[in-house]
Order: C-alpha cells, then sequence, then structure tokens
C-alpha cells in the first residue's frame, strides 16, 4: 500500500489521451495531504511569509501549501478574468505547447520582506515560473524557490535560474505515455 507522497502520486497519475493527469490526487484526501506536505517540508525552515501559485492546479496546491505553512495564499491569474486593483503584469515565454501566457499579481499582495515560494503540479520550460519570479521580485519580494510535483525542467543553466527547485519526483519517473 503506497504511504509517501512520491508513491501515491504514482499510483494516482495516468495518460489521458496522450496527457499527463494528476487530478486524482485532488479527489483523495490521504493524496492530496501527503502531497501537499511534500511540497512544503523542503522549505519549511526559509521563514516563507507568502506561497503563491498559478491558475488553475497551482490555485490548489498553492492555498493547501499555504494553510499547511500557516501563511497567506497569492494567487497568479491567467488571461483577463476578474481580478481587481493595481496589478503586476508578465508575458510568460513560450511554454511546452508554444503558448504565451498573460501573467498578473496583485501588487498590494506582496511587498518588502516577504519570502515567497510558488507551488504548482508541473514544471516543464519554466516559462511561467520566470515570469512569477520576476513579478515577486518587481513587488520588492524575495523568491525562496519552486515546488512542484513533477519536474520536468531539465539543464543547469535553467535549473539555476529559480534558485531552489523541488519536485516529488521526475517526469523521467512516470509511467510511459500509452497514447
Amino acid at each position: 500500500m503506497p504511504s509517501t507522497a512520491r508513491d501515491l502520486t504514482l499510483e494516482h497519475f495516468r495518460w489521458i489521451g496522450g496527457h499527463a493527469d494528476v487530478w486524482a490526487i485532488f479527489r483523495d484526501a490521504k493524496a492530496l495531504a501527503a502531497v501537499v506536505a511534500a511540497l512544503v517540508e523542503p522549505f519549511r525552515d526559509e521563514q516563507i511569509t507568502a506561497v503563491c501559485g498559478i491558475e488553475s492546479r497551482g490555485f490548489l496546491l498553492g492555498g493547501a501549501a499555504a494553510v499547511e505553512l500557516g501563511v497567506g495564499f497569492v494567487p497568479i491569474r491567467k488571461g483577463e478574468g476578474l481580478f481587481p486593483g493595481d496589478k503586476v503584469v508578465r508575458q510568460s515565454s513560450a511554454d511546452y505547447r508554444r503558448l504565451r501566457h498573460t501573467l498578473r499579481l496583485q501588487r498590494s499582495s506582496l511587498g518588502p520582506g516577504d519570502r515567497v515560494l510558488m507551488v504548482d503540479d508541473w514544471i516543464e520550460t519554466g516559462s511561467q515560473a520566470a515570469a512569477v519570479r520576476s513579478m515577486v521580485e518587481e513587488c520588492g519580494s524575495t523568491w525562496v524557490g519552486c515546488s512542484v510535483i513533477v519536474d520536468q525542467l531539465t539543464g543547469a543553466p535553467k535549473k539555476n535560474a529559480f534558485s531552489t527547485i523541488r519536485g516529488l519526483l521526475t517526469a523521467q519517473e512516470l509511467p510511459p505515455c500509452e497514447s
């Protein structure tokens, strides 16, 4: 019976039509609790003051991670949905699908003295994480790192650009895609 966050992730992971699917983790309370605890564990002693997450899975994981750490959550919105107030905006470089995303952060959400952890389900190209790091730093906050379920970011230069990236597992550890 799987007990670690890594094991539970692998148990709930599946490929659907050639696309990675981690949504089943959210339906299992034990798996979700284990994954969230494992995402924040490497950062518990980093004096995190805020967790940010990118719409949509990053909202769910980031909000839960913030509660786990006892800090607030800072949403990063995509596109043009309702998001009142002054915003910091960045256009990401192309992601794995060659799409560029407009990302928005409420400027009043962060400030000097904040130490920020980004939480998401997957990192592949790092395009969105790079945009978020830039927005966090524009607010005068310190980027502490990024914690993800699956780390697919390759190459030392890319990894070095983000300080600390922690993944519960790498893409190479996933079962093969059966499309």
